[in-house]
């Protein structure tokens, strides 16, 4: 796999064996929705996998970025890539090694709120329904966050009132939806 754009546009990165990874052709259009300058910007990627999107982020110059992954192959891949394209862990660019929905709860009460959330999970275990559910119970968003979700088309989202559908598209048997979050009155 390769960084599609911006200061790390062309490098490989590694891909754990087991996930499925978010493929160029959906990378490129999840950034043609989110925009491709992310300066100034905060991004959290949930059930990171490789880290792809998360490394998409940096790579296009978001300020800060947390790639949350449970599976212990996948996180030390993340780790790996990050190695590999000059990435330094800290404090601008983490890795949680965490269960996503426990992150969310610990980001939460940390009072860390992002501008951008994406979230690819394993499409079996239909879990882009709770992770949605969580996000809008959580504080880790603002007034005009954006929520990107990838899923199969068969999952059946539930927006939650605090949101605003921006648009929905497929890509083969994905299904990206973006989200806005609206201040509620």
């Amino acid at each position: 796999m390769k960084i599609l754009s911006g200061k790390y546009k062309g490098r490989n990165f590694y891909m754990p064996a087991g996930i499925r990874p978010t493929q160029n052709v959906v990378r490129a259009a999840i950034f043609d929705l989110l925009g491709h300058d992310l300066r100034g910007l905060s991004f959290l990627e949930l059930f990171a996998g490789s880290g792809a999107v998360g490394l998409e982020a940096i790579s296009r110059g978001a300020d800060m970025v947390v790639m949350v992954e449970h599976n212990d192959l996948n996180a030390k891949t993340i780790q790996e890539n990050c190695e590999l394209l000059g990435i330094d862990l800290g404090s601008k660019f983490s890795l949680v090694h965490a269960d996503a929905f426990k992150s969310v709860k610990v980001l939460s009460e940390q009072a860390i709120q992002f501008d951008i959330v994406f979230f690819d999970p394993p499409y079996a275990q239909k879990l882009a329904k709770k992770t949605l559910k969580l996000l809008g119970r959580s504080d880790i968003l603002h007034p005009q966050s954006l929520v990107c979700i990838q899923c199969e088309e068969s999952e059946k989202l539930e927006i939650p009132k605090d949101f605003t559908v921006l648009t929905q598209r497929r890509y083969g048997s994905s299904y990206l939806t973006l989200l806005q979050r609206v201040a509620l009155s």
